[in-house]
């Protein structure tokens, strides 16, 4: 009877070890850490954003507008937050990037105003101010890529066999979604010299 169950213990350890309960849940902690990774790098815009709406401010006091759509932006994207639970869910996704997309056409708008004076151009705190936050657009575009990669590895693994009977059967894990482009980078921009 010893001698049975330990064959039935060993061959339930050679399978359980094979079926990606523990693996699953680091994928799914990977992409957690993915898109802590995107909203770091959403809020350092979101930081660098009064600081050059008030160096603007300065030299374009007529602009109110385009500064008022730029500071509105802004606020409605920090307002729009999606927490991890909620990275399964497309409306809630797509909701947030709504929200970004709308901040990053108010700055684009914004860069519009400030070819309008040369002296802001010159201005050694505006250029610092646009430096980092073009760095940070290149960091978002990165921890979006990022984030992408983990949810693609996630949502293969939990269709693979034997993690997808584990995750059917045990862990319940749901399919993440992807960061998505704005409808607006579809159709490529108009260049005219």
């Amino acid at each position: 009877m010893k001698r049975i169950t330990l064959i039935i213990v060993g061959i339930l350890t050679v399978v359980l070890s094979g079926c990606g309960y523990n693996s699953l849940q680091v994928q799914e902690e990977g992409v957690f850490k993915a898109w802590a990774d995107v909203e770091a790098t959403l809020q350092r815009r979101a930081d660098l954003i009064p600081n050059l709406v008030e160096t603007v401010k300065g030299y374009a006091k007529h602009e109110q507008e385009t500064l008022q759509g730029v500071i509105d932006a802004r606020s409605k994207a920090g307002s729009t937050q999606i927490s991890a639970k909620d990275l399964g869910d497309p409306a809630a996704m797509q909701k947030m990037q709504a929200a970004q997309g709308q901040l990053t056409s108010a700055l684009s708008k914004l860069m519009l105003v400030v070819e309008r004076y040369p002296d802001l151009k010159a201005n050694q705190n505006f250029l610092d101010l646009q430096n980092q936050l073009e760095g940070t657009e290149n960091r978002i575009n990165v921890a979006r890529q990022r984030y992408n990669a983990a949810v693609s590895s996630f949502n293969g693994a939990i269709r693979q066999l034997p993690a997808s009977l584990t995750n059917k059967f045990l862990l319940h894990l749901d399919r993440k979604e992807y960061f998505k482009a704005d409808e607006g980078a579809k159709t490529a921009p108009k260049v005219t010299f």
